[in-house]
């Protein structure tokens, strides 16, 4: 394709998705230009944008999928690499006076996520880029404006010793601010978070539905180093829980032998504990059994509780993801999400599959630029109809897991529901029945079909539950009538039918 035919795609964001969207664009022959907030993400002194040196993801199907099918010879097995295996949760706690651990697999098949290095990903997916001869960086540059239907916009260039932009500035030092640059271009695609300059300013031009929610939990995360021989404190292929009911504490390997871990603990209770130091300690003795001093001393814990900040957890949702031809946003700057299903980079790595097998499919590498702009207006149409309600879904599915973390693992109900969908799927696989959990981090099904799918299956296994109770209950109700009457205790069997209804319906509003 001749140079000026090609299209010119503007990439807001390079972090990980956003670092994929411009791999996805560059492979397709656009010339591509990237432009980030901060500096160099792959310099270890660039300050993340929430403050914390938060590291681990889960890496599951959907990522490793889109990944893969970014047709860049050596990325994934150089990711996949670096990654550490988890097989399944490692539930602690505490049973008369004794510290015990019980290992829940994930998958009935041997499925596993992955925990994954955030910084190293990045770095993968930066380094391949830079291989691009199409590709350009342009760090420490923040979007300030933007025209979707000229198709320009303008960022603020700071001091970096990367930045080399051809373009003239509009403002200069005798401004008193930093230099603002004007871009043109074909495509923008918006990957920049959760407080996404791109959506703010495609919410000018897009009749766009728009709501967030910040949740009554906070997070702080702490650090537990290896152990005396330089090895891991516990087992590393595990994501280890500590479920409290209302909060709970949580640790994820990374491959220097250390576990990153984080406290999600209700807003009161994090201004209850900031009052007293103290209180922190026995907290975490009550409720986090072995936490200290076997992984963490005392004196730590303190410290970390108190220099690590105090974080919100926010759900974003909106559509449209797109304007016209000109834009589209991806990731969190879509739908941001809850972290309690590990799926927020995944979903995201999946916005870029998805949105160039729409491309793809309307042949949007038109050499026509008329032809090629019509293409893709129709393409990103489909793609906003067909990702918002999956996007919806998984927002939904990460709120509700975190009610399975913080508590439903360690209830018999829940096991049980496991165990009969596990052996569902095993014995009888024509039927289509898996869990939730396994249709969500091992396949690529939409969301919004997953949702649906696991709402039927809760369905018919209350009826089948309730058929059951309801048989059950016939004849022992038959027993206890003949009972009832040689004995004259129609009290008591009043009470006991009493409670056995409201047993049956508890679990149906629970479990479907």
């Amino acid at each position: 394709m001749a140079e000026s035919t090609k299209q010119k795609t503007v990439v807001v964001g390079a972090g990980p998705v956003g670092a994929l969207a411009a791999l996805y664009a560059a492979g397709r022959g656009d010339n591509v230009e990237i432009y980030e907030l901060r500096g160099d993400l792959r310099d270890p002194s660039t300050t993340p944008l929430n403050f914390t040196k938060s590291i681990n993801l889960a890496l599951s199907e959907r990522g490793i999928n889109s990944m893969k099918r970014a047709n860049c010879p050596g990325l994934l097995e150089a990711v996949l690499d670096e990654t550490i295996p988890m097989h399944g949760r490692m539930i602690h706690g505490q049973k008369s006076g004794e510290v015990y651990e019980e290992s829940q697999s994930y998958d009935i098949h041997g499925r596993f996520i992955r925990a994954v290095d955030r910084a190293g990903l990045n770095k993968r997916l930066l380094d391949e880029l830079e291989k691009m001869p199409n590709v350009k960086f342009f760090f420490n540059h923040k979007l300030t404006g933007a025209d979707f239907k000229r198709n320009r916009a303008w960022f603020e260039r700071r001091d970096s010793p990367r930045t080399d932009h051809a373009q003239n500035p509009t403002q200069g030092a005798e401004s008193g601010r930093a230099d603002e640059i004007e871009v043109s271009f074909d495509f923008m695609i918006g990957a920049d978070g959760a407080h996404s300059a791109v959506r703010y300013h495609l919410m000018k031009f897009a009749r766009m539905s728009y709501s967030q929610e910040y949740i009554d939990t906070l997070w702080c995360e702490f650090h537990i180093g290896p152990n005396e021989a330089g090895d891991f404190k516990m087992s590393p292929n595990h994501l280890h829980i500590w479920p409290g009911g209302d909060f709970m504490f949580i640790a994820i390997p990374s491959l220097d032998k250390t576990f990153t871990s984080t406290l999600f603990l209700p807003e009161p209770k994090f201004m209850e504990l900031d009052t007293n130091g103290s209180a922190v300690i026995t907290f975490f003795k009550e409720n986090f059994p072995g936490v200290i001093p076997n992984l963490i001393s005392e004196q730590d814990v303190t410290r970390q509780y108190s220099e690590n900040p105090h974080l919100p957890l926010i759900s974003i949702k909106c559509k449209p993801y797109h304007f016209k031809a000109s834009v589209v946003i991806v990731g969190d700057a879509a739908h941001a999400m809850v972290p309690f299903y590990g799926q927020g980079m995944n979903a995201g790595l999946e916005d870029v599959r998805t949105l160039y097998e729409f491309l793809d499919a309307h042949n949007t590498s038109s050499v026509d630029p008329a032809e090629r702009k019509a293409a893709r207006e129709k393409a990103l149409d489909e793609y906003t109809q067909q990702r918002a309600p999956d996007a919806a879904a998984i927002n939904d599915l990460a709120l509700r897991n975190y009610q399975e973390m913080r508590s439903d693992v360690r209830s018999p109900v829940y096991r049980f529901r496991k165990y009969v969908e596990e052996r569902l799927n095993v014995y009888l696989p024509s039927i289509g029945w898996a869990t939730q959990y396994s249709r969500v981090s091992f396949g690529s099904e939409r969301y919004s079909e997953v949702e649906k799918a696991v709402q039927k299956q809760g369905k018919v296994l209350l009826g089948f539950l309730g058929m059951t109770m309801v048989t059950g209950l016939s004849w022992g109700g038959w027993w206890l009538w003949r009972w009832n009457r040689a004995s004259h205790s129609g009290r008591f069997l009043s009470k006991w039918f009493y409670i056995m209804g409201n047993k049956v319906e508890q679990f149906g509003r629970r479990y479907t």
